[in-house]
């Protein structure tokens, strides 16, 4: 079973498609790309932090040497009670002072680090909401989840306390430095010694570590994204009993995430012992080498007081930095993910000086239209047709004979290969998305109901219209009736996709949604194909309301619903086989024909 679990987990195609390590170093234009987002900030929570940051870092370097110099090696040295009782106080002062800034710096960075997480999931968020369908046909939603929740959050320690702590180790790590080759520079050298040995080691260590903490990060996103699927798809799931599968492979899939955490934990924990035992060793000089100058005079008491007060506080900068360095590693890996969404651009672009809709009067051509999905499947294949505004239209033809495509790309969710598509003569890849879009109403087969009440639900349609016109619209085409007899009524709470609702239900919603929408070209994609014949006379006579006025473009493979459709084109294979109305398609005898002949004989025999 695990052999065979396995197997199924690396043949994923979108694991290994989509998510991958990157063998690259450490990409400090990127780190400048994070920081871009602490600039609205420069001049509110970002000084403040900064200037606690220095007050806390100087009182920190002073107070040793106030201790070893002042008080050691003059005041006790000398019995000066004054004096000692004077350092006493100040010492006392500068801990409180120390005290306050580190309460307002805490503070500070906190709020800092909030608002670039917020700004930049914002961003990601509003980025990913314009990218082309192209992005979304190979990515699955919780790949994109994980991106904008988890690799954000993996961001906030950076900016929360990492950038400010960065700053702050480094001019301490810096001040030590200084005051111990002032004091006294043989011991200071002899003490640094195992410095250039730590650094090559930890060198050693980062592209293991940045590398263990990229995989970490593509292993949460496969979690996460068989989660969801799980999760959307636990009815098909449940039907054909495959839990105990489906639970074995996520067993998988959880057993590749702890695994790589344990890695990337296993390496990163070997930097903190590194430093640990660098600590003892150049305190094993200090107390060598130090008691040693202390005999010959080359040093006094206070002074080595003062070089122990540094030596901890000296390894304890290093200490963070490396700690740092593993934050900013998965940093930098949630980063990349990031910005690679972030980099994507749609496909489906707008040009400058687009042609705006203010008004539409929705006659659609199509121009020797080409597409393909991927080189290896063309959907359509020199498509040319005319729809008159105010026309209804159908599409038939057998499953991927290119209806859908045809719907696809009057929204212009996909630009075509080849050829171009018209509306009102303007070309769709010089027009403006919003624009075209705001005049166009799609009701598809598996209609999506978001959480939130019916009225919500409706309205999404048309965010600025009145209750009253939304109860008009769900009365036009009789979602009133079943809306009436729930307990809410229009304020009925219809959770995450609409589970409390009928398949049929939740389908006279997307009606009334598109009626409320008041488009110029509607499109309804197989939208009456889960509705049952009670319904289905009921949108019937609604449909002649909703078509009024409009372009309408009907896709259906049951055929009582487009007999009185003005032109009907049949396609198979991405072609136009033949064209005209249902009485003219009968006569001609060709595949029309068949197809209503067969579903007639599907009919017969039930």
């Amino acid at each position: 079973m695990k052999e065979a679990r396995t197997k199924r987990r690396y043949n994923n195609r979108f694991y290994y498609t989509i998510d991958r390590a990157a063998e690259k170093p450490f990409n400090w234009q990127q780190l400048w790309r994070l920081l871009v987002y602490l600039k609205p900030y420069a001049k509110t929570y970002l000084p403040g932090a900064i200037l606690m940051m220095l007050i806390s870092t100087a009182v920190r370097l002073a107070v040793p040497i106030l201790i070893g110099k002042a008080a050691i090696d003059i005041a006790i040295a000398n019995k000066d009670t004054t004096l000692l009782i004077y350092l006493v106080a100040i010492i006392a002062v500068l801990y409180a002072v120390n005290y306050i800034c580190n309460i307002f710096r805490i503070k500070w960075v906190n709020y800092l680090g909030q608002n670039v997480i917020y700004d930049l999931r914002k961003h990601l968020f509003t980025h990913v909401q314009n990218l082309s369908h192209r992005f979304f046909d190979s990515r699955s939603a919780g790949s994109i989840l994980v991106r904008i929740m988890n690799d954000t959050n993996s961001l906030q320690e950076l900016f929360t306390n990492g950038i400010i702590n960065l700053l702050m180790d480094v001019i301490t790590l810096t001040g030590i430095i200084v005051i111990l080759l002032s004091l006294s520079p043989k011991l200071a050298l002899a003490i640094m010694i195992v410095l250039p040995i730590m650094f090559f080691i930890s060198t050693k260590l980062r592209r293991n570590i940045r590398r263990s903490w990229q995989e970490t990060r593509i292993q949460q996103s496969r979690m996460n994204s068989h989660l969801n699927e799980s999760i959307q798809g636990i009815r098909i799931t449940q039907s054909f009993s495959q839990e105990e599968e489906n639970t074995d492979y996520f067993y998988g899939v959880n057993d590749d995430n702890f695994l790589s955490w344990k890695v990337a934990t296993k390496k990163s924990a070997m930097f903190s012992p590194m430093v640990e035992l660098c600590n003892a060793v150049g305190t094993v000089i200090l107390i060598a080498y130090g008691s040693y100058l202390i005999l010959q005079g080359d040093i006094q008491i206070g002074t080595f007081v003062s070089f122990a007060f540094f030596l901890g506080m000296f390894w304890e900068p290093i200490s963070r930095l490396g700690q740092m360095y593993n934050q900013l590693l998965m940093a930098m890996a949630a980063s990349e993910r990031i910005f690679e969404y972030l980099d994507e651009q749609p496909n489906v672009k707008v040009v400058d000086n687009a042609h705006v809709y203010h008004d539409m009067k929705g006659e659609i051509t199509f121009d020797h239209v080409q597409f393909a999905y991927d080189k290896d499947r063309i959907a359509l294949d020199d498509i040319s047709l005319n729809i008159q505004a105010g026309q209804t239209i159908a599409l038939v033809g057998h499953t991927g004979s290119g209806k859908s495509t045809i719907a696809n790309l009057i929204s212009r969710f996909y630009d075509p290969t080849k050829g171009a598509v018209k509306i009102d003569g303007h070309d769709l890849t010089k027009t403006d998305l919003r624009s075209l879009r705001r005049h166009i109403s799609i009701v598809l087969q598996d209609t999506f109901v978001f959480s939130g009440t019916i009225m919500e639900n409706i309205r999404f349609g048309r965010p600025d219209a009145s209750d009253d016109e939304v109860i008009q619209a769900a009365k036009i085409v009789g979602a009133d009736e079943f809306i009436n007899r729930m307990a809410k009524g229009y304020q009925t709470e219809v959770e995450e996709r609409g589970n409390i609702l009928s398949a049929g239900e939740r389908q006279l919603l997307s009606f009334a949604r598109a009626l409320l929408a008041d488009p110029k070209i509607l499109i309804l994609d197989e939208a009456t194909a889960s509705i049952d014949t009670e319904t289905e006379i009921k949108i019937q006579k609604a449909m002649q309301k909703l078509l009024s006025g409009r372009t309408a473009i009907i896709i259906a493979h049951r055929l009582s619903t487009i007999r009185d459709a003005d032109v009907i084109f049949v396609l198979a294979h991405g072609k136009i086989l033949e064209h005209g109305s249902h009485q003219e398609l009968m006569e001609l005898r060709g595949e029309y024909f068949g197809l209503v002949k067969s579903q007639f004989q599907m009919l017969d025999a039930i």
